[in-house]
C-alpha cells in the first residue's frame, strides 16, 4: 500500500533533514575556506546555523548570522550576490540530482535564547517558579 501524501505532515522528512545538514556543512566549509571571491564576504565570519529544505528539495533556506551579530544586512546582501557561486560549490561537493535554489535569512535563535535567559533571570519569574516548586513539594507529603 502506498504511503499517503498528506499535505499536513507534522514536520520535515528525514531526507529533507539529511540534505539540509549536508548543505549546511558544505556552506560552512566554503565560507570558512574563503572559496568565494568576494572581499566583503571574506572580511566577515558567518555562521550557518541551519538549512531548511522545501518538500521537493528545490529550495534551501540557510539561516545565517555574522560573528557578533554586526553587519547582518551586509552579510545577507553578500551571500545573495554570490548565490550562483555558492550553488556551484554545493553542486560540486554533493551528489544531488540538482542544486537547490539558495535563500538566506538571519538566524535569530541566539537572540531568542538571550531573551529567554533574561526572562528567567527576572525576579518576578524566579519568585513564581519558587512558589510553584513550594506548592509541588507540599502536595507530595
Amino acid at each position: 500500500m502506498a504511503r499517503s501524501r498528506d499535505t499536513h505532515d507534522k514536520g520535515p522528512r528525514q531526507r529533507q533533514l539529511r540534505v539540509g545538514e549536508l548543505i549546511r556543512r558544505t556552506l560552512s566549509e566554503v565560507l570558512a575556506r574563503g572559496d568565494i571571491h568576494d572581499p566583503e564576504l571574506q572580511s566577515m565570519s558567518i555562521t550557518v546555523g541551519e538549512v531548511t529544505m522545501s518538500n521537493d528539495l528545490k529550495i534551501a533556506t540557510a539561516w545565517v548570522l555574522p560573528l557578533g551579530g554586526e553587519g547582518r544586512e551586509a552579510a545577507i546582501a553578500g551571500l545573495t550576490r554570490n548565490k550562483g557561486e555558492l550553488r556551484r560549490a554545493i553542486n560540486r561537493d554533493l551528489t544531488l540530482k540538482f542544486a537547490p535554489d539558495l535563500r538566506f535569512r538571519i538566524d535569530e535563535t541566539f537572540d531568542r535564547m538571550d531573551d529567554t535567559r533574561r526572562m528567567f533571570a527576572d525576579e518576578t519569574v524566579q519568585r513564581d517558579i519558587a512558589a510553584r516548586d513550594d506548592d509541588a513539594d507540599g502536595e507530595e507529603e
